[in-house]
C-alpha cells in the first residue's frame, strides 16, 4: 500500500506545507494498519517520533471519506496539558477539512462544550475524570453524542497499564459503548511497552478485536547520557584520586555557584546556564526544595531567576505559563517538574534533561529521557545522584548509594534487554469495583440488583470477581445506605452514597488528600495539604509564603510572598519498583565493568559500593551478620514480593527463627535479629516456603490494607482478600526464598 497517495488530499498538503521529505517508519506501519483493517491498533514508537500524526492521519482520512453522523473520534489522555497541546496541532490539521475538534476537561469553558453538545462530530479529546463526569452527568446525551463513534485514541498507554486509572478508562469506555450502542477500533500511543503483546490484550479487552502491533524500523536510538554523585558535603567521592572516565569531564560546578551550595545542585546551576532545561524530581516536596535552592543561587550571584516550576497541585496559571515558556524556542529558562512534564507534551527544543536520583521505573526513565531530543537532536540526561555522608557508627546497608545503583540498573535494564515494566492484568480491583458500581447507579437510576451485576461485572476487568463477592459488596453498600432499595425492590445511590458521588473528586479514582487553594492577592498559587497555623510559612510555586488567613470551611490560604528557603509536603507518593530493577541492581554491585556514561564522583563511589558488596559476603549471601544477633537481608525483590517476604517472616518464621525488631528500607533490605545462625534461617525459611500458603495467611489478625482511594468503602473481608491476591507477590517472593535453599546446596 502506497500510504502517502491514500491519504486525504488536505493530509497531503499538510504534509507538502510542513516540509517533510518522507513518511516515517511508524506512520507507514500505521497507515498500513488502520486502512488495511477493522481491528485496534498499538503503535510503540520512540518519543517524538511521530505516533500522533502516524494515528491521526489515516483516521481523518477515513473521516473525510465518510463523515460520522456524531463524534467520529475519542481521544483519551491522561494529562489536561497534553490535552492542550495536541489540541493545536489537530485543530490546525483538521481546519482545512472542517473536522471540529473539542477538548472536554475542567479547564474548558462551557461554551465550547455547548457547541458540541448541540451539533456532536469530529474529535473530542477528554481526560478520564472528564469521561467519568460525563458518563454520570450527560448519561441520557451519551447516544446522540456517539452513536457513530468510529475511533478511540488512548495517548500515553503505558500511563494506564498498571493502575486503577487505567482499568477505570476501560470500564468507561465499554460503559459509553454499550450506551451508544458502538464499536469503535482502539488505538493506543506509547513511546514506552515493555511487553506490546500484554498491552495489545489490555487494549482490546471487551472491544470483541484483536490488536495489530505494527513491526517497523525506528531507526537507531541516540542518547547523550551521563551520571553523576554528589554527597551533599565535601569531600566527594573521587577526592585525591585520578579517575578515568569515557565522558569528558566538565568544569568544576563550584567555580560560579554560591560557595556554601549544595554540590549537586550547584552542578545543575552551573549546567543549565544559558540553555534551556528541565528538571526532574521524584516528588512535588523536593521539586519545590530544588526550585527554591537554584532561585536563591541566581539571588545571591545576582543574576537574573532563570527557573520556573511545573507540578500537579500548582495553579493551571503556573503550569501553562511554564508549558509556554518551553514552547519559546528564544526561551532560556529552566523549569523543575515532576511527572506532569513526563508525558508526551511538546515543550520545544529542550537541550538536556536532569533528572535528581533515580525515577522508580524504566517507563519513567525513558518518558523523561524522552523530553529531549525532539527536532533531530540526540536525546540527553544528566542523572545527579546525592546522598549524605554515611555517619560513623552506620550500619552496612545504610554506606551503600542505593540511587545511584537503581540509576545504573534502570539504564543497564533498557540498554541490554530492552525491559519495560509489564501490564498489571491479576489484580481483584475492589475499590475501582466500588466506583463503577455507584457510578452506574447515578448514572442510570433505579436498577434491579441482577440488573447492576449485568452491567458492572461483566466489563472486563472485573473478570476476576465472583458474583458471591460482588453480593458481598451490595450488602455492605445496602447497610451503609451508600445504596438503598426501592419499595419495588430495586437499588438507588443511598443518602450517604450521595454525598461521595456528588462531589467533583468522585470522578478520579486516584487517591488524593484534603487540599487548600493556596491565594495570594487575586492570584492562585495552587492547592497544599495540613495548612500550618497562621504566621507559618508554607512552600509553592518555587518559592515561600506566610499565611495570612486559613478558611478551613472553603478549604483557602491567604498568603503573602517573603524570602526563605523551606520544606513543603504535598502528601506522600510511593513508589512501585519491578523485581527486574532489583535483580540487575544486583548484577551491578556484582559486575567488574564500568558504564560510559560515568562521570568521575559516581565511577569512585560504585567503586566503594563494590568493595562493601565483596567484603560483606552479599555475592553469595543474601542473608549478612552485622554483629551479635543483627542480620540484614537483602532479597533483591520488587516491591510486592518484598512486601509479601517482611510478612511471611514475622507471620510464618518469626517464632522458629526467634526474630525481633524487623525493619525494612523497602525494597533493599530488611534488618532484624534472631537467635538461630545462617544455615537454620535458610533451612526454616524454605520449610515454610514449601508449606501450603494462603495469600490471605500474610495478612496481620483485624488489619484492613487501605490501599487504594474508595477503600474505605468497601468491606474489610473484600479489601484483605484484594490485597492479599491481588497485591502481594506471593509467588515471586515464594520462588526467591526456595531458591536460596537451593543455592546453599551448590555452595
Amino acid at each position: 500500500m502506497n500510504v502517502f497517495d491514500r491519504y486525504a488530499p488536505f493530509i497531503r498538503e499538510y504534509i507538502y506545507q510542513s516540509g517533510w521529505q518522507m513518511l516515517r517508519g511508524v506512520q507507514n506501519a500505521a497507515g498500513e494498519a488502520i486502512f488495511g483493517s477493522e481491528e485496534n491498533v498499538l503503535l510503540t514508537a520512540s518519543t517524538a517520533s511521530g505516533k500522533t500524526e502516524a494515528a491521526f492521519f489515516p483516521i481523518l482520512t477515513l473521516l473525510d471519506e465518510d463523515p460520522p453522523a456524531s463524534v467520529g473520534v475519542l481521544y483519551i489522555a491522561p494529562l489536561k496539558a497534553l490535552i492542550n497541546d495536541q489540541f493545536s496541532r489537530l485543530d490546525m490539521l483538521c481546519e482545512d477539512a472542517g473536522i471540529m475538534v473539542t477538548r472536554w476537561h475542567g479547564d474548558v469553558p462551557e461554551s465550547k462544550k455547548r457547541r458540541l453538545l448541540r451539533k456532536p462530530s469530529g474529535i473530542l479529546q477528554i481526560t478520564p475524570e472528564s469521561l467519568e463526569a460525563m458518563l454520570i452527568r450527560r448519561h441520557m446525551e451519551i447516544p446522540s453524542l456517539f452513536s457513530d463513534l468510529r475511533f478511540i485514541v488512548i495517548d500515553e498507554i503505558h500511563s494506564l497499564l498498571r493502575a486503577d486509572r487505567g482499568l477505570q478508562t476501560f470500564c468507561q469506555i465499554e460503559r459509553l459503548c454499550r450506551l451508544a450502542g458502538c464499536s469503535p477500533r482502539r488505538i493506543g500511543l506509547s513511546a514506552t511497552i515493555g511487553n506490546p503483546e500484554d498491552a495489545g490484550k489490555f487494549l482490546a479487552a471487551g472491544s470483541g478485536r484483536g490488536t495489530i502491533i505494527p513491526h517497523f524500523d525506528g531507526g537507531k536510538e541516540v542518547w547523550r547520557l551521563s551520571m553523576e554523585h554528589f554527597y551533599n558535603q565535601d569531600p566527594q567521592a573521587d577526592e585525591g584520586q585520578d579517575v578515568a572516565t569515557e565522558l569528558p569531564v566538565t568544569e568544576s560546578p563550584t567555580d560560579t555557584a554560591p560557595k556554601a551550595a549544595d554540590p549537586g545542585l550547584a552542578y545543575i546551576f552551573e549546567h543549565t546556564r544559558g540553555r534551556k532545561c528541565l528538571i526532574f524530581t521524584n516528588s512535588r516536596e523536593e521539586c519545590e526544595s530544588v526550585c527554591q535552592n537554584l532561585r536563591q543561587y541566581c539571588e545571591v550571584n545576582r543574576e537574573p531567576d532563570r527557573f520556573l516550576i511545573h507540578h500537579g497541585n500548582l495553579s493551571a496559571s503556573y503550569r501553562e505559563s511554564a508549558e509556554e515558556n518551553m514552547r519559546d524556542d528564544e526561551s532560556l529558562m529552566s523549569v523543575c517538574a515532576t511527572a506532569t512534564l513526563e508525558l508526551g507534551i511538546d515543550i520545544g527544543r529542550l537541550e538536556r534533561a536532569f533528572h535528581i536520583d533515580a525515577p522508580f521505573t524504566v517507563s519513567g526513565f525513558l518518558q523523561r529521557m524522552g523530553r529531549t531530543g525532539r527536532r533531530g537532536n540526540p536525546s540527553e540526561m544528566w542523572f545527579v545522584m546525592r546522598e549524605d555522608h554515611p555517619e560513623a557508627r552506620s550500619l552496612m546497608p545504610e554506606t551503600l548509594p542505593w540511587y545511584l545503583i537503581q540509576g545504573i540498573s534502570l539504564v543497564q535494564l533498557y540498554i541490554e534487554d530492552r525491559c519495560v515494566e509489564p501490564p498489571r492484568m491479576d489484580r481483584l480491583p475492589y475499590s475501582l469495583l466500588y466506583h463503577q458500581t455507584m457510578s452506574t447507579l447515578a448514572s442510570c437510576g433505579e436498577m434491579t440488583p441482577a440488573e447492576l451485576a449485568s452491567r458492572v461485572l461483566t466489563l472486563s476487568c472485573f473478570k476476576h470477581i465472583t458474583q458471591d463477592d460482588y453480593r458481598v459488596l451490595l450488602r455492605h453498600l445496602l447497610k451503609e445506605d451508600h445504596i438503598s432499595r426501592t419499595e419495588n425492590g430495586g437499588l438507588i445511590v443511598g443518602l450517604a452514597g450521595e454525598r461521595i458521588v456528588s462531589n467533583y473528586k468522585f470522578f478520579a479514582v486516584f487517591q488524593e488528600n484534603i487540599e487548600y487553594a493556596v491565594r495570594s492577592d487575586s492570584e492562585t498559587l495552587g492547592t497544599i495539604v495540613q495548612p500550618p497555623p497562621i504566621g507559618d510559612k508554607i512552600a509553592i510555586a518555587g518559592r515561600v509564603w506566610v499565611v495570612d488567613e486559613v478558611d478551613h470551611k472553603r478549604r483557602e490560604i491567604y498568603c503573602t510572598l517573603v524570602k526563605g528557603n523551606i520544606p513543603a509536603y504535598f502528601g506522600q507518593v510511593a513508589g512501585d519498583i519491578h523485581t527486574r530493577i532489583l535483580e540487575r541492581m544486583y548484577g551491578v554491585l556484582a559486575e567488574d565493568r564500568q558504564y560510559p556514561y560515568m562521570m568521575p564522583h559516581a565511577v569512585c563511589r560504585l567503586k566503594t559500593a563494590r568493595a562493601v558488596f565483596e567484603a560483606s559476603g552479599m555475592r553469595d549471601h543474601p542473608l549478612v551478620n552485622l554483629g551479635g544477633n543483627m542480620w540484614v537481608l537483602f532479597p533483591w525483590l520488587g516491591t510486592y514480593a518484598f512486601l509479601a517476604l517482611e510478612r511471611f517472616l514475622k507471620i510464618r518464621c518469626g517464632a522458629r527463627l526467634s526474630l525481633k525488631g524487623l525493619n525494612a528500607t523497602r525494597p533493599y533490605y530488611i534488618q532484624f535479629t534472631m537467635k538461630v545462625d545462617e544455615d537454620a534461617f535458610y533451612s526454616i525459611v524454605a520449610e515454610e516456603a514449601s508449606k501450603p500458603l494462603d495469600p490471605l495467611e500474610l495478612v496481620y489478625p483485624d488489619e484492613v490494607p487501605v490501599f487504594e482511594k474508595y477503600d474505605e468503602y468497601v468491606p474489610a473481608e473484600l479489601i484483605r482478600k484484594g490485597f492479599a491476591y491481588g497485591v502481594l507477590d506471593v509467588e515471586g517472593m515464594r520462588s526467591r526464598v526456595l531458591g536460596w535453599a537451593q543455592n546453599r546446596l551448590l555452595l
